[in-house]
């Protein structure tokens, strides 16, 4: 996704930002984007039952500000803007199955400083460490991963003898029941579940689901309804797992 970048409008620049005035909704409607807040760490939260990841959540706080703060072993007051970049590349690289060389060049730090920051990771997080070990040890035995779900993604490349080919495929596997949980299986069922609301309120005329991005899902809703329909579609978005999931 890159030289060119063909699969997302550019919003960097002010000739890119420009570009997405091209995007216009229909007279006397308004684009309306709602997404999931750090959806797959959550799922990382709730796959692994890890409980200080939990327990991030349920606090309220911020994610990557407290990661920094294990894993820089500083005060939350004292983390500053570099530590919580570093700490969002990590957070997301370990969802990924980022190794220690693939780590370095995200961080921009020598190897034994990538090294030492996976550790230290791994360390605060380790039930969640225990599980990604866990998935990657079950998907080179039965070939496949599930997502919370229960629906599977084989991997041919677990059985092949050569070692990138191998590696690969481990680091899709690991991601696999995260991803798959989050952005295929949770926003598909949000979006029927939406689909009902807005047929069952007879709302076909006045609120469009145009495209789901990722975590986002994207809608044309008619100006004089979007305060009532909004709140309802986040009721939705936001009930799809249950406490006891």
């Amino acid at each position: 996704s890159q030289d060119p970048n063909i699969q997302n409008i550019p919003i960097k620049t002010d000739l890119g930002r420009a570009i997405r005035n091209a995007f216009v909704a229909e007279k006397e409607f308004r684009l309306v984007a709602i997404d999931y807040s750090q959806i797959e760490l959550r799922v990382a939260a709730i796959l692994s039952q890890d409980e200080k990841l939990i327990d991030i959540f349920k606090s309220g706080g911020d994610v990557h500000s407290a990661t920094a703060s294990f894993v820089f072993g500083v005060p939350p007051n004292q983390v500053d803007h570099e530590m919580r970049r570093k700490a969002k590349v990590i957070n997301f690289g370990i969802l990924y199955g980022m190794g220690v060389n693939a780590l370095k060049v995200n961080l921009g730090t020598s190897r034994e400083e990538a090294q030492q920051f996976l550790a230290s990771y791994f360390n605060t997080f380790t039930t969640l460490a225990g599980y990604l070990d866990k998935v990657k040890a079950e998907a080179a035995r039965k070939g496949y991963t599930e997502t919370l779900f229960g629906r599977k993604r084989y991997f041919e490349g677990l059985k092949s003898s050569l070692p990138f080919v191998r590696a690969a495929a481990e680091r899709m596997a690991i991601n696999a029941p995260i991803q798959g949980t989050a952005t295929a299986d949770i926003i598909k069922l949000a979006m029927v579940k939406i689909d009902d609301y807005i047929q069952k309120e007879k709302l076909e005329k006045e609120v469009r689901m145009l495209l789901q991005v990722h975590d986002e899902l994207v809608f044309e809703i008619k100006e004089n309804k979007i305060k009532e329909v909004v709140p309802h579609i986040k009721k939705i978005m936001e009930s799809i797992l249950s406490k006891e999931q």
